[in-house]
């Protein structure tokens, strides 16, 4: 069965856009989404550095109980601090200084000797890797060949369509990922742009064993209260609403 992992960076960006020290805490909120039903917590830590800040990392790593995904550049600033602090697995995204948020996947084709000079360090460290990536085939069968534990597929282009028919499309690109990843006995992730309604047909998809959410659940906690919009998201993918 599919579980939930809570991405805490907006809550990170809600302090920052009044830089205050100490409120609101992704720390808190990561300690609230686990007694919620949350398996694990993601936290990018961006090369500028715009919501999530060191100190969060290392807070994180200290204080939760589930499992710490660092989401991070492929940059060697932030290896040296993961090698360091040494979460549970790391996720390698791309990163854009004038994005908005991640647009889209890692280029692991383009980037294959690199980022697998760069994967064997964590893997020495027995760090678990996955590659954040489009549901591309190629993408997905080069993340394997270079070291991937993992991949997450971005449901970015998916969580955006415009209309029914290009959601059914990106559906089946995901469909088409999901069974190429399959049988390269990785685990398999999704997340970006997921909310409550859109991620219903995505659970037809038994071989995604992991969601990462975390702007819509932030979003909805404005109503209804962190612990309130993780259990809801958590009953959404165990079937039990």
């Amino acid at each position: 069965m599919a579980q939930l992992c809570v991405n805490v960076d907006h809550v990170a960006t809600l302090r920052q856009a009044r830089q205050t020290t100490n409120y609101p805490s992704p720390v808190s909120a990561a300690l609230l989404a686990e007694k919620a039903g949350a398996v694990g917590i993601v936290a990018h830590l961006r090369e500028d550095r715009r919501h999530i800040q060191n100190d969060d990392i290392i807070a994180l790593r200290k204080q939760i109980t589930t499992k710490l995904n660092l989401e991070m550049a492929p940059t060697l600033e932030i290896q040296e601090m993961a090698l360091t602090l040494k979460p549970n697995l790391v996720t390698l995204v791309p990163e854009k200084r004038l994005e908005l948020t991640t647009e889209g996947g890692l280029d692991v084709v383009a980037k294959c000797a690199y980022l697998k000079s760069y994967i064997e360090h964590f893997k020495k460290a027995k760090i678990i890797v996955s590659l954040f990536i489009d549901p591309d085939e190629n993408q997905i069968r080069k993340s394997f060949e270079i070291g991937a534990d993992g991949i997450e597929i971005s449901t970015g282009k998916y969580s955006e369509a415009h209309d029914l028919d290009q959601q059914k499309s990106e559906l089946k690109k995901i469909a088409t990922s999901v069974r190429i990843a399959e049988s390269y006995n990785g685990f398999i992730a999704a997340g970006h742009g997921l909310h409550y309604d859109n991620i219903k047909p995505l659970l037809a998809f038994s071989q995604i064993t992991e969601y990462n959410i975390g702007h819509s659940i932030v979003s909805r906690a404005i109503m209804v209260g962190f612990p309130t919009a993780v259990r809801e998201m958590v009953d959404l993918i165990k079937g039990n609403v």
